[in-house]
């Protein structure tokens, strides 16, 4: 038997990140809706993600400096 899916304990982080973001954002939480492509709550999930993700590499580098700010 393959081992495709990730370990047990990433996919119960990620539902805990889902549920956060759920919560703060004010969208319906359901766990059916984590790696399902179609469903748009998942999909504005995924957004919000790599928003955050995008805007520390901006912090990061800003003005051409690559530094972390104190």
């Amino acid at each position: 038997m393959a081992n495709t899916f990730p370990p047990i304990n990433d996919i119960f982080d990620e539902l805990d990140r889902f549920r956060d973001f759920c919560r703060y954002e004010g969208k319906v939480y359901n766990e059916a809706s984590l790696y399902r492509e179609s469903d748009p709550v998942y999909q504005d999930y995924k957004r919000y993600l790599a928003y955050h993700r995008n805007k520390n590499r901006r912090n990061n580098n800003a003005n051409g400096r690559n530094y972390r700010q104190r």
